[in-house]
């Protein structure tokens, strides 16, 4: 959270920041400690709101220099990548992490689909999927280790909560903010605060004309069905589901 907004996790790459500044940018940004063309050289604050703090005294700056500097969101993609990926612009996939992890997770998704990295996700080729997707340096960060025990450890605990109850605008509770975590992941940009709300309501209602089901924005067992059956490769989107319902506490937890 910083200054009441809910923003992304970042991380700020030095020696990016450093290749893309003219010379006197460069020497303004290497006095303020905020580029090197040694890679690591520029340390990351531990927490976010100083690692966002950090973020905007460079984009000072120079803010599209900055921004491409950045990975963006839970699935840490680059800005540089924003033209390759389609953007009209650094600014339009920085919007994209902003909007919450909906915008997060189709960021991911986009990346993935782009490097062709489907099949190693969809086959558990970790290695090959952590070279494509961390690159040259994942065997030194052991990246390939630690997503097949993240997978191990999050397979294990099984898909995400199921619940039989009828959900409709003015209910509350975790079964909602299940369900608004399942539209963010389909792509609807909803709150995920609990509350079946008319952002809610309109969101469902949308995925059930997309269906071909009666548009009445109430979550029954048909409707429920609908949803799961859209999500992107169906078993590993389940597991995703789970996973970011974790996510979004641990991330309050901490931060």
């Amino acid at each position: 959270m910083l200054r009441g907004r809910e923003e992304p996790i970042i991380r700020f790459e030095g020696h990016y920041f450093d290749r893309r500044l003219a010379d006197a940018k460069r020497w303004e940004a290497r006095a303020a400690g905020l580029s090197s063309p040694e890679v690591g050289k520029i340390a990351n604050p531990r927490g976010q709101v100083e690692r966002w703090l950090m973020f905007e005294q460079a984009a000072r700056i120079d803010r599209k220099a900055a921004c491409e500097s950045v990975s963006w969101g839970v699935g840490q993609v680059m800005g540089a990548h924003w033209s390759w990926l389609g953007f009209a612009d650094v600014e339009a996939l920085v919007a994209e992490a902003r909007c919450g992890i909906a915008g997060q997770v189709g960021l991911m998704l986009r990346y993935i689909g782009k490097a062709g990295l489907k099949d190693a996700l969809m086959s558990r080729d970790w290695v090959r999927f952590a070279r494509g997707y961390n690159g040259p340096g994942y065997r030194r960060n052991q990246y390939d280790r630690k997503l097949a025990r993240a997978y191990r450890a999050y397979s294990a605990g099984g898909g995400p909560p199921v619940t039989e109850a009828v959900l409709r605008i003015g209910t509350r509770g975790a079964a909602v903010e299940s369900l608004q975590v399942l539209l963010c992941a389909l792509g609807q940009r909803v709150a995920v605060d609990g509350v079946f709300g008319p952002q809610t309501d309109l969101a469902v209602q949308r995925i059930q004309k997309e269906a071909g089901l009666i548009s009445d924005g109430v979550v029954g067992p048909v409707t429920r069905e609908a949803l799961t059956r859209r999500l992107p490769y169906r078993a590993l989107g389940l597991r995703l589901w789970a996973y970011f319902l974790r996510l979004r506490g641990f991330l309050e937890a901490v931060f």
